[in-house]
Parts: C-alpha cells; structure tokens; sequence
C-alpha cells in the first residue's frame, strides 16, 4: 500500500511523544489506584529496573513522574502477588516488568535463548554447553519451590554441594532468559526463582504461542503506540529486537496500516506515526524523570526531540561528572528545563539535592518554582521530611 508521509513539525512531534508516553494526561487528583498504576504500565509496555538505590528505584519512579504520590505497594502487588501477578519480569528494554499478558509475546525470544541464540553470548553458550548443571538446577526449584541464589549458596555449604557460586548465577541467568524460571518474588531486591508456569496466571501460562513473525509485529505495534512518532532505532530500542527482523516486520506493518510514514522537521532519519497517535495542542506537564525512563531511554531519541544532551554518569569518575552521580531531567510543559542530582538520605530524612542545573534555553526564575514543589512532592512521597539544598552557587541557590 503506497502511503503518503505525513510531514510533522518538531513541536508537533514533541507533543505526539509527550502524549503518547501519558504525559497529556493530568494527573489524578484522588490518591491513585491500582487501576492507575497499570493503565500507566499498559501505556508504557514495561517499566526498566534498576538496582541503583541512592534514591528510589528506578522502576517505581515512572509511575510517580504520571501519576504524582502513589502508594509503593501498587507496584509490588502487581509485580508479585503470586498467580493474580499483572506484571513479570524478563528481558524487555533490559531487564523489565512487564504486563503479563504480553508474555506470549517474548516466547520466541526464550526459544532462541534455548538455542544458543542471541547476544547474550557467555549466557547462551553455557546454556548450551552445561546443559545437565542447568537441569540440575531447574528440578531443586521444582522440587523445593521458590529459591534465589543465597538459597543454593547456603544449601551447598550445608550439603558439601555442587553448586559452584558463579556458575549458578550464570544457571539461573540462563534458565530466566530461556523461559524455564520467573521471578517469584524479590527479597531485598535479590531475585527469587520459580518455574514460569506456576509464577504466571494460569490463562496467560496456558495462551498460545504466537510465531516469532507475528510477536514481533505486536511489539512493534505496542513500541510505536508508547512513542507515538519514532524512527526505525526508535522502535527496534523499545524492546531490543534484532535489526533484521525489525525492518522485515516494520515493512510488513507499513503495508497493512498498522504503521504510517512520517518526516519529523530536522531529523536526517525516516520515522513512522502510530495511526492512533494524538497530538494535543499543548502539553502542561511536571515531572522529575528516572534516567531510565522510556521518554528517555532512547538518548540519541532525547536529542532529536529536545535537543537536550543527557548521559548516565553513575560509572564515571566523580571528578569528571559534569552534572552529578544519579540526575533527574526536569519536564515542564513541553521541554525539558532542567537536571537535578538527588540522594535520599533516609538517616536523616531528608532529599538532597546534589546539584542543580537550568538548561540554557530555559529562564531559570521560571523553572525554580515549579522545580521546587515537583521536589517537595518527591521528598513526601519517599517519606523524607524536608528538601535540603548544597551550597552551590547558581541555580541551586536560585531552587533556595
């Protein structure tokens, strides 16, 4: 089917992203619900984890960037209230939660991890080669039910055992990449083990398998509706599928109108418009964002849609950081204005702020108000008493 490109501004596709990613919507005004919660998660197709703990982490924070304070627990309870789960973890954009109905929808990527494909390279050749260990493995968690690595280290200390610390890590990666194990459940945020089908809800264990072709369309089909206008990266990035596959499949979802052709003003690349994407007229949006939030995550996506530079400097040297260790982008209305590096010192209760940084195309005396109450309500949120401010010079002592 021969289509027209539909020719969008930048600003135009700004607001089709800003919409598409939930951030047109005002945020409830009543305490929020876990109807909310996954309507926010159902908008996204999968929330990123993140270990990093200096603030909160990063999963619980896209939630909070839509829908403001929100109960912790709604996340929990979705993520890990045994088979009434709504979400499960696996390998989306990195290791995610997901809505479990999309579960079939990644069996064709665990089928390649069984084969030893993917790029995961040292994972899948040990799949491959220590094929009993990781059978050996698999039945203790079938026989004895839900376990996390410390489980099998302390039983194997007790049994004189045959559990080998790194090798049973890499086991374990391997079984939960191929499908075989979920998550259960977390315990101080180590990953605790079961088999797949007695994590998942039995309707969703018991789906059928789309082919590998078909799956891929449907999550090109959920990527393209969270970005709303994307480039081929773009939408390839929102779940890591392989390059190949992903022009096969967006070719295939041109012709049947699933996918619409687009040009965005000022990008060298092709994009394509989801045929359902809504482009308000203007975008009245707040909120602090995790480094890994899916507006985001996507860096050179960032630049294009508003020319704002941002890397993740938590594994650079602390005298080489240009804007802090753990930075969260500022978005008011339609641009992001500003950066902050925050920690929550829980001791103290107390949010820190590090750093803070106004973008140059911003007024900082507009921003620093806004800033200042998106702070206080964070602070409230994570249950810390008071926002406390560096002594830094500029716009930090603007925020004071």
């Amino acid at each position: 089917m021969n289509q027209s490109s539909r020719a969008l501004s930048l600003a135009e596709a700004r607001r089709i992203a800003l919409a598409a990613q939930g951030f047109a919507r005002p945020r409830p005004t009543r305490p929020a619900t876990g109807l909310d919660f996954m309507r926010t998660a159902r908008t996204l197709g999968l929330l990123q984890i993140d270990s990093v703990n200096v603030l909160v982490r990063s999963h619980y924070l896209p939630a909070f960037s839509r829908l403001g304070s929100y109960e912790h627990g709604l996340l929990d309870r979705s993520a890990y209230s045994g088979r009434g789960r709504q979400l499960f973890e696996y390998w989306g954009h990195e290791a995610s939660l997901i809505p479990v109905e999309m579960q079939p929808l990644f069996r064709w990527r665990m089928e390649r991890a069984r084969r030893g494909v993917g790029t995961w390279g040292g994972v899948a050749r040990f799949g491959c080669e220590r094929k009993e260990f990781c059978r050996a493995v698999l039945e203790e968690i079938r026989e004895r039910g839900p376990l996390g690595i410390s489980d099998f280290k302390a039983d194997a200390r007790r049994r004189g055992g045959w559990w080998g610390w790194s090798e049973g890590k890499v086991a374990l990666e391997w079984l939960f990449w191929a499908g075989h194990v979920s998550t259960h459940s977390r315990r101080k945020f180590e990953r605790i083990y079961d088999l797949t089908e007695r994590v998942l809800p039995r309707s969703v264990a018991e789906a059928p398998t789309p082919d590998a072709e078909e799956a891929q369309r449907q999550l090109l089909c959920i990527a393209s509706r969270a970005l709303g206008v994307a480039t081929e990266r773009d939408l390839r990035d929102y779940f890591r599928l392989p390059t190949a596959d992903t022009r096969a499949r967006i070719r295939e979802l041109l012709e049947a109108g699933d996918l619409l052709p687009a040009t965005v003003e000022g990008w060298k690349q092709s994009a394509f418009l989801h045929p359902e994407a809504r482009l308000p007229r203007s975008v009245d949006a707040r909120a602090l964002l995790s480094p890994f939030d899916s507006l985001i995550w996507e860096r050179s996506r960032t630049e294009r849609l508003f020319h704002f530079h941002f890397r993740l400097e938590i594994y650079t040297p602390a005298h080489k950081r240009r804007h802090g260790y753990y930075v969260l982008p500022f978005l008011l209305g339609e641009r992001l204005v500003a950066r902050v590096d925050l920690k929550a010192d829980r001791a103290r209760g107390a949010l820190r702020v590090v750093q803070a940084h106004c973008e140059a195309t911003a007024a900082p005396g507009e921003v620093a108000g806004p800033l200042r109450e998106e702070l206080r309500l964070l602070a409230d949120w994570l249950g810390l008493e008071r926002v406390v401010l560096s002594r830094r010079k500029g716009f930090t002592q603007l925020l004071r």
